[in-house]
């Protein structure tokens, strides 16, 4: 087998005359525009017309880009697991594809002896993120709350694993399943980043956001290194962590806290005797072959000096998608705000969950919704009296955003991990069931990707 590094998450893998596509983003940009490609990609459609199946992990756009696949054969036949929430389903048969739903950890023959194995992150156990993530939501109750998954790809002699972006912490067991089945890995494709808004869009001070960026980066790799300590690959091809912040977010990219591949490398080589699992980085376009342990030419680092100017020139350019709207009257968002709490709260009360702290939206300087975590409601404050509602978090956006996600046209994950938000937390604590209920605070809860904002 061999494996063509694309972009990201996107890579080729071939076995004789049978080609997967993993994970396409190949085009454009993504999250509303504020996710780029860099280094460019020369996308051409008809190069890919001869894949045999197209696998996707989970639903994030950066991992299945409208663009990017609505301009593939429809005729091949594209493979997921069987999730829960069935978005991705729906929106790759609305692009015309057959989508087939594989159940876990369930090996299927491709084609001539081609296999693949598509397992939930927490492998279908409800029970692993609720007790690692600690958030009390009661998975046992409600299902999984993971949209990730990892896949095997393997030919009988060789044996592929990527984890795309499955979180270690909740894939221990899966990780070890997989071990267990498949006692020589070949090859491990693993992701080295977190691609969350922390620190990036909270409200901390300079050096404060490049210590949390300094510590999100080392804490990302070390986690994600474990899975090399479970599956013991021979080869290790860190990848899934290439994007870069455009438009007004451009800033933004300093603080991110997201290892460049070559630190990803650097960190692998010295963490991991390279005898035993030896890290290997591609350009895009070139491949690694399994079988003979070459890559098809020498790997040239990025030019930061260059990539600076491509997004000086480029990325700063660019237009978010809402920023082509006109602007809402404050009444358009403030008639949203009922029928957004009563879905929230329905939430709420589901999982059984209660906080202090009250979540702030603020509309306009003066106008700012403060929403109960203890269903006493919500109410219209100004900014000076923020203070009276500590334990708080506070969000704000662009007004155009903001009555989008209200609406229900775009999900508060989207805008997150987009960094289209800005966040201010007193303290500066995380609690996971608050942002799993504010994702439910919409007009329209059947809209978008069901998953967590994660800080």
């Amino acid at each position: 087998m061999k494996v063509t590094s694309l972009n990201s998450a996107s890579v080729l893998i071939e076995d004789k005359n049978i080609k997967i596509l993993c994970d396409p983003w190949l085009t454009g940009q993504e999250y509303l525009n504020s996710w780029g490609i860099y280094p460019p990609f020369q996308f051409k459609p008809e190069n890919f017309h001869d894949v045999d199946f197209i696998y996707i992990s989970h639903d994030h756009p950066d991992h299945s880009s409208n663009a990017t696949i609505s301009q593939l054969n429809k005729k091949i036949p594209i493979l997921i697991h069987n999730f829960p929430e069935k978005h991705l389903k729906i929106r790759l048969e609305n692009l015309g594809f057959q989508v087939k739903e594989l159940e876990h950890n369930r090996k299927i023959k491709l084609k001539d002896n081609l296999q693949i194995n598509i397992l939930a992150a927490d492998n279908c156990d409800p029970e692993i993120c609720g007790k690692i993530m600690g958030c009390g939501l009661l998975e046992t109750k409600f299902g999984t709350t993971q949209i990730d998954t990892m896949s095997v790809i393997d030919n009988g002699k060789e044996v592929i694993v990527n984890t795309n972006d499955c979180p270690f912490p909740i894939s221990v067991k899966t990780a070890t399943i997989v071990k267990e089945q498949y006692k020589t890995i070949n090859l491990l494709l693993m992701g080295y980043v977190s691609a969350s808004s922390y620190p990036q869009c909270f409200d901390l001070d300079e050096r404060e956001k490049q210590n949390e960026a300094h510590n999100k980066k080392q804490k990302h790799l070390a986690l994600n290194a474990n899975y090399i300590d479970i599956l013991k690959p021979k080869y290790v091809i860190p990848f899934a962590g290439r994007y870069t912040l455009t438009g007004k977010n451009s800033d933004l990219n300093y603080f991110r806290g997201e290892p460049e591949l070559e630190e990803a490398y650097e960190y692998l080589t010295t963490r991991f005797p390279q005898d035993k699992h030896k890290c290997i980085i591609m350009n895009p376009t070139s491949f690694f072959d399994v079988t003979t342990g070459t890559t098809s030419d020498v790997y040239v680092p990025i030019d930061q000096k260059k990539k600076q100017e491509y997004i000086k020139k480029v990325f700063t350019k660019i237009k978010f998608q809402y920023e082509n709207e006109s602007i809402p009257e404050i009444n358009d968002l403030l008639t949203l705000i009922p029928k957004c709490y009563e879905n929230f709260e329905e939430y709420r009360k589901k999982i059984n969950w209660k906080s202090e702290t009250n979540i702030l939206i603020k509309i306009k300087d003066d106008v700012i919704v403060v929403i109960s975590m203890t269903g006493d409601g919500f109410k219209i404050i100004k900014n000076n009296d923020i203070s009276k509602f500590e334990p708080y978090l506070m969000i704000s956006s662009d007004i155009r955003l903001l009555y989008w996600i209200l609406e229900g046209q775009v999900h508060w994950t989207i805008a997150d991990i987009g960094s289209h938000l800005r966040f201010k937390r007193v303290p500066n604590n995380y609690e996971r069931a608050l942002y799993w209920c504010l994702n439910r605070f919409t007009a329209n809860i059947s809209t978008g990707i069901l998953a967590e904002i994660s800080h």
